[in-house]
């Protein structure tokens, strides 16, 4: 059987960097493993980021040739068009993201539809079920580069097994050479091992999550040792008594 240092040198799935922190994506993307970044404007907020597009051509420089996610800020199929074509012109690496529907449930495949036939690179992202990825699927022109981003860790977070909706949406896709599904918002490393075996081309990780990596095939005992010598600083730091 193989260990899991084997088992990552020979799974299939990509990584890509998911974060708004500049350091932490220079810093990760150094590995060879890193595909591709992917951000939000979640993660841009968190990490402080204040000026979009300043952001966005400093993580391009320092990336020139992995592919990059940048998404769209509108709310309405107008707006987020006008957004786009502003993203996709910031270098030929971008993919440009858009959210499978507006807030108020509008599907954006007309959109989709439109800046995929022109050859735009779309990651579509937000999508939840097998019926998203095959409309989604359908909008795609042949021979367009598209990543179709399935959020299998909030759909993990509401009880249900997302392998079996990965499992379908990597088939349904299949005769789409130029569409890949991604797994997104991992919750633990397995989830690598997980996108692996359900056929997955692309796997977003956070910095955090990447730097697990070399705890892979770690001895489960020294780990034991190294966790209970955790709890004996961290309590003797605090200066507890009993």
């Amino acid at each position: 059987m193989l260990d899991f240092v084997s088992r990552l040198r020979t799974t299939t799935v990509r990584l890509f960097a998911d974060s708004a922190d500049l350091d932490d994506i220079i810093r990760v993307s150094r590995d060879p493993d890193i595909a591709g970044v992917t951000t939000n404007p979640t993660l841009m907020r968190a990490a402080g980021v204040e000026d979009y597009e300043t952001f966005a051509r400093a993580v391009l420089a320092a990336l020139p040739d992995k592919p990059v996610s940048f998404e769209v800020l509108a709310d309405d199929l107008a707006g987020m068009e006008r957004e786009a074509r502003t993203i996709l012109g910031w270098g030929g690496n971008v993919f440009v993201k858009i959210p499978v529907t507006t807030t108020q449930g509008l599907s954006t495949l007309p959109l989709i539809a439109r800046l995929s036939a022109e050859g735009h690179a779309v990651n579509v992202t937000a999508v939840m079920t097998i019926q998203q990825v095959s409309r989604v699927a359908a909008a795609i022109s042949p021979g367009a580069p598209a990543i179709i981003s399935i959020f299998a860790g909030r759909i993990a977070d509401t009880g249900r097994d997302p392998e079996p909706l990965m499992r379908a949406a990597v088939a349904s896709v299949g005769h789409l050479p130029d569409v890949e599904i991604l797994w997104a918002s991992p919750r633990e490393l397995l989830n690598v091992f997980h996108a692996d075996r359900c056929g997955c081309h692309i796997i977003t990780a956070t910095p955090a999550l990447i730097d697990k990596l070399g705890l892979i095939g770690k001895d489960l005992d020294e780990y034991s040792r190294e966790t209970v010598r955790m709890f004996h600083t961290d309590s003797r730091a605090a200066g507890y008594r009993l």
